[in-house]
């Protein structure tokens, strides 16, 4: 059957295959009341206007609302929130069944999944600040049979005026702080599943609350549209050179004519000659990368690039939508493409700059250093803003706005991620 002859129902069923065997690649397991709820949440009903196929497309997000160039809402990919919502279910131990859920920003379908999860004893409320976004998820609600979401209009960086709490609170909007709000909501036991911003780089944290605390039980790679109203925090790109630019945030500055300058010099290479196979999670790395530039006393950094910059030879970033990167001693140094053998690959460090040798072979001993740990993941620790660094865990501090950010790694790892 091609898939100009599919109807929705077929659509939906081969989108959750692809999911299971996409978990499956990812060494994840689908638990079975998720599998149930996407089979039965008709997913094209949240996105008029879209064509069945790419309602039903596993890693496509679906722009709702724009603002000029900038996408202000979506429908997020369905691979991104079967995961999240897989986190959410993990992090409580058993499942949603049952539970009462804050979701932070709306979009209807999430909201409906949520909704066949936590059952006839559970509720969830999806709140926005834009009305447009509502109204828009209260019509699709209603369309698929669920008028028992509660939709609110609101900026839920502060408390949800109903004073209740909830056992889970989802963020589907890139946030770049913790709202002390969503603490305050969160039940004593509760758990936060929220797509963070540490040193510029975006992961889907569960956290699970334990007094004034925000300790992490798992993390996903993930990007979603920024948020809105007192939570925004700008992120700022700098451009350096044709098509390739900082992407830099925690109110980060740069010498960008220095750094265009340097990606004019000759660059200097080092390779760790390890042999990895493609299942490693390198968003891990550059989480360590992050943590290892700034406690070294370096400015770390992101670079980013179109693929013309890239296929004119200016970088070879390992990922051009988001690769770590360090300026110190005015050198620029940044994690490369990947060298592959056969079926296996190398890390490699890129450098420009009077001291390039010197500083591409510090970054591979730092990638040398996480392979011989083990690969480990990183972990999060979230103390309320002017908690004393001895009431801190070990690790590096990231301080933010309402919180102190705790980044530290497991000696071992304890389970994969995308």
């Amino acid at each position: 059957m091609s898939v100009d002859t599919m109807n929705s129902d077929d659509l939906r069923a081969a989108m959750v295959e692809q999911l299971i065997a996409e978990h499956t690649d990812k060494g994840l397991v689908m638990r079975p009341e998720l599998e149930a709820a996407l089979r039965n949440v008709p997913r094209h009903l949240f996105t008029p206007g879209a064509l069945l196929e790419e309602a039903y497309r596993t890693d496509h997000a679906v722009i709702t609302k724009r603002i000029g160039d900038e996408a202000v809402s979506s429908i997020s990919a369905a691979w991104l929130i079967a995961e999240m919502l897989g986190q959410a279910a993990d992090a409580l131990g058993g499942g949603l069944r049952g539970r009462h859920v804050l979701e932070i920003g709306s979009g209807g379908y999430n909201a409906a999944l949520l909704r066949e999860l936590v059952g006839a004893d559970g509720s969830v409320t999806t709140v926005d600040i834009d009305p447009d976004v509502t109204d828009r998820a209260t019509a699709c609600l209603a369309a698929a049979g669920y008028d028992d979401v509660r939709v609110v209009c609101a900026d839920a960086d502060r408390p949800i005026p109903d004073g209740r709490r909830y056992d889970l609170i989802i963020v589907t909007v890139g946030a770049w702080d913790i709202a002390p709000a969503w603490l305050e909501q969160l039940t004593e036991d509760g758990v936060l599943v929220v797509p963070l911003r540490t040193f510029g780089m975006t992961r889907s944290w569960a956290l699970c609350r334990s007094d004034d605390r925000l300790i992490s039980h798992s993390q996903r790679l993930c990007g979603f549209v920024s948020m809105r109203g007192d939570g925004a925090h700008e992120v700022r790109y700098a451009d350096i050179a044709e098509g390739v630019h900082l992407r830099l945030d925690e109110g980060q500055e740069a010498d960008v004519d220095a750094v265009a300058a340097l990606l004019t010099e000759p660059s200097t290479e080092a390779w760790t000659g390890v042999s990895l196979p493609p299942q490693t999670i390198l968003a891990d790395l550059d989480l360590w990368l992050a943590a290892r530039s700034v406690e070294g006393g370096e400015q770390f950094v992101v670079l980013t690039a179109q693929q013309e910059a890239v296929d004119a030879g200016t970088v070879a970033p390992a990922w051009r939508f988001g690769t770590p990167a360090a300026l110190h001693n005015g050198t620029f140094t940044y994690r490369s493409a990947l060298r592959w053998t056969d079926d296996r690959f190398d890390l490699g460090a890129r450098a420009h700059g009077p001291h390039a040798a010197d500083a591409a072979e510090l970054m591979v001993e730092r990638m040398r250093a996480w392979v011989d740990a083990g690969q480990p993941t990183p972990a999060l620790h979230l103390a309320p803003a002017g908690t004393p660094d001895g009431d801190l865990p070990a690790g590096t501090v990231l301080d933010k706005r309402h919180t102190r950010v705790v980044l530290a790694f497991t000696p071992e790892k304890k389970g994969p991620t995308p």
